[in-house]
């Protein structure tokens, strides 16, 4: 995976910040190909930045971490041509339209 430059976007209440890893495709003789944007992503990914929700605090969840998600959760979004991945972590369903503030 990448590292990370800064992150100018902040995740709003119960919903993280995830940079999506790629799969690295390996050929039969060893030679690792690097990842592009028409590979498959990975369903993991580590968080760059986390909203102050209360189930964040219960989780425990920081900056740094690696985290598994379904294939089909959060929401992509594409900054300074990164692509990331916002996801809600609460138990309950948010159905705010606002997910992050990108600063």
């Amino acid at each position: 995976m990448n590292e990370q430059k800064n992150v100018n976007i902040k995740p709003i209440g119960d919903r993280i910040l995830v940079a999506q890893a790629t799969q690295e495709e390996i050929t039969a003789s060893g030679i690792i190909l690097p990842a592009s944007s028409e590979k498959e992503k990975k369903a993991q990914g580590k968080i760059v930045a986390i909203g102050t929700g209360e189930e964040i605090k219960k989780l425990n969840l920081k900056v740094g971490d690696t985290v598994v998600f379904g294939k089909y959760a959060g929401e992509e979004i594409e900054v300074d041509k990164q692509e990331y991945k916002i996801l809600n972590v609460s138990k309950t369903k948010d159905e705010s339209d606002i997910l992050a503030v990108i600063e």
